[in-house]
């Protein structure tokens, strides 16, 4: 713990936190997520590779369901209290994301009580918390009635002994080439010497006002779109022979255009990039997203099909986006499916979702590339760990604010 800036991340999934973190300078010491195939992708780059977490000898270096860890573990997180900078992390959105069912009894959700007692137990200075859109929101029949979870989880940790604020925020604001609004919360421990609730509270207008010098230094700009993202991973670039996967094709890389993909691609060398693996689409279907594309027009790209389209192709799907290379995507969702690549008659690869959520191309994922039926429950594919994590290049920024907080 000699490092000034320590973390625990909770509810790390595939490491988009993390990695963020890491490039802003902190250290941290473990992470605790359930899903064995997400946290392959952590252990390989963040740990193997990058060598970012200390990891203490008691904590067993493998997948961990939280409240396992509470309970045997509790000595040990015991002797923490007070010693550890931060803890980050979200837990699992499902029961409360908009593009889902919303529930409020979904059991997920009660390891936000699960995040608050581990803070609780090692009381660090400050906490990073991260959810869904629909945290903020009240359920139909919310037990608390006229009370989001959101203003819920404030109170809890208000009593817990932290100044806290919350707010919504888009993190296509700041730089990654998709709309994707989430609630972020930041708290204080109260009794440090300079917490304040005003000290909580200019995190979010920190983190605003230094957005442009920041990816100035990057030589990247708010603006980043699709087509800047991913352009340079086209099928037509060229085929290979994927090389965990001999059935499939894998692209090559095209030529670099403009920083962002320049910053993707830092300390590349490989002619086929990682993950970008490409569908084996039946000629039926390859020809109706073909069709889709060429009739929908720009202004009607980042949305779901018209019922017109819906009705001509018999789709039954219930959400299907062909994209808009010249504006950010929507929110990706951990459903490939739902989207058509923007030139190309096809969905996006891994390696795209990626790029979507900023993470570099060195940023090796490990397990199944998709996965369906009941064994969803229990895996977590690579777009799926994709879908859920946190673009590194918002967490990088946020990392570099949570600083100035102590």
């Amino acid at each position: 713990m000699k490092n000034k800036f320590t973390y625990i991340d909770l509810f790390a999934g595939c490491g988009g936190l993390s990695l963020g973190l890491h490039q802003a300078g902190w250290q941290g010491l473990f992470a605790i997520e359930k899903s064995p195939d997400a946290f392959k992708t952590l252990e390989h780059n963040l740990v193997k590779n990058k060598n970012h977490f200390t990891w203490p000898t008691w904590l067993p270096q493998k997948a961990h369901e939280i409240n396992n860890v509470l309970d045997e573990y509790a000595s040990k997180l015991e002797k923490l209290k007070g010693k550890v900078t931060m803890i980050a992390g979200g837990p699992p959105c499902q029961g409360f994301s908009m593009a889902g069912k919303r529930n409020e009894f979904d059991l997920r959700n009660d390891l936000i009580n699960s995040y608050i007692n581990f803070v609780k137990i090692v009381e660090p200075k400050i906490i990073f918390f991260e959810n869904v859109k629909g945290f903020t929101m009240e359920f139909k029949k919310n037990r608390e009635k006229g009370i989001a979870y959101s203003s819920q989880v404030t109170q809890k940790l208000d009593e817990a002994g932290y100044f806290v604020k919350g707010q919504l925020v888009n993190f296509g604001d700041y730089g990654v080439p998709q709309k994707r609004t989430r609630f972020i919360l930041v708290g204080i421990k109260k009794t440090l010497s300079n917490a304040t609730q005003e000290k909580a509270e200019s995190f979010f207008d920190s983190l605003k006002n230094n957005r442009f010098d920041f990816l100035k230094e990057k030589g990247l700009d708010i603006e980043t779109n699709l087509q800047d993202a991913i352009s340079d991973l086209f099928q037509k670039h060229g085929l290979k022979e994927t090389p965990e996967y001999p059935s499939f094709h894998s692209g090559v890389y095209g030529k670099e255009k403009g920083n962002y993909q320049k910053l993707m691609r830092v300390g590349i060398e490989n002619k086929i990039a990682d993950s970008h693996r490409f569908p084996k689409h039946s000629t039926e279907i390859i020809t109706r997203f073909k069709n889709i594309l060429e009739e929908t027009s720009i202004e009607r790209r980042n949305f779901n099909v018209s019922k017109i389209i819906q009705e001509k192709y018999n789709i039954k799907k219930r959400t299907v986006i062909p994209l808009n290379g010249f504006d950010k995507t929507p929110t990706i969702t951990t459903l490939p499916d739902d989207y058509i690549h923007y030139s190309e008659p096809r969905i996006l690869t891994v390696r795209e979702y990626a790029r979507i959520q900023s993470f570099p191309d060195w940023y090796i994922f490990q397990g199944k590339y998709t996965t369906g039926g009941k064994r969803r429950i229990q895996e977590v594919p690579r777009y799926t760990q994709i879908g859920n994590a946190i673009p590194p290049l918002f967490s990088e920024q946020s990392g570099l604010i949570l600083k100035q907080l102590i």
